[in-house]
């Protein structure tokens, strides 16, 4: 009976290649896109992406923390346990994913219904933002995100701050919208049908908004997919 076969380097001089002997296995790029917006513990990583189970992911992370993509770093009193999080060189890899996703966006098989998390939502934002033009007034905008993926689990938070010199937008362990314009809170779904379907805020359901509406406004026109 033959040996089950594996699958090593490229062995390829190009850089383009010898980056796939780093991130081309399956879900290793959802776990850096996952960790582009900050530290995550396993059963985070094990909730956020889609079809993995423990063993490969423990053995995801133990290989890219191996190649110098990420680290494993003690929680603290309030995480507990260890926690992952992207090295410096890690991070570069935002602008890939940002790549990867204007790429594969423009694919006929995208699967349009599919579920996103949090964090994709607000990197695809981020995306966006990071050519969007200047603001007269500047905003800022608290996002309180429920992910309908996972039903009564904690929401997360974001800021995005609209500028003269641009836009950004981060995740934040402020829970108030104290100093912000306004404050939208929402699910997955609704804002994925707002910012990547193109569906009208105003008239989406589970799509709530305290706050200058002018500001969430803002928001949505320089972060929305085209």
């Amino acid at each position: 009976m033959a040996g089950r076969r594996t699958y090593g380097s490229y062995d390829d001089g190009c850089a383009a290649a010898h980056a796939l002997d780093i991130i081309g296995e399956r879900w290793s790029m959802s776990i850096v896109r996952e960790l582009v917006l900050g530290p995550k513990r396993f059963v985070e990583l094990q909730r956020d992406v889609a079809g993995i189970g423990p063993t490969i992911l423990a053995r995801r992370l133990e290989g890219l923390a191996a190649k110098g993509v990420l680290r494993r770093n003690p929680g603290g009193r309030e995480t507990g346990g260890h926690v992952y999080e992207l090295t410096e060189w890690g991070y570069q890899l935002e602008h890939v994913n940002a790549a990867l996703g204007a790429w594969g966006a423009r694919s006929a098989a995208l699967p349009r219904k599919a579920a996103m998390t949090p964090d994709t939502i607000v990197l695809a934002m981020r995306a966006h933002l990071a050519h969007a033009s200047g603001v007269r007034t500047p905003r800022s905008v608290l996002l309180d995100i429920r992910d309908t993926r996972t039903p009564g689990t904690s929401t997360a938070t974001y800021i995005a701050s609209l500028t003269a010199q641009g836009a950004s937008i981060a995740r934040t362990d402020t829970p108030t919208p104290g100093g912000c314009d306004a404050a939208l809170t929402c699910s997955t779904e609704a804002l994925k049908n707002v910012i990547i379907v193109g569906a009208d805020w105003g008239r989406t359901d589970d799509f709530h908004v305290t706050g200058d509406r002018a500001a969430v406004d803002d928001l949505i026109e320089a972060a929305r997919f085209r």
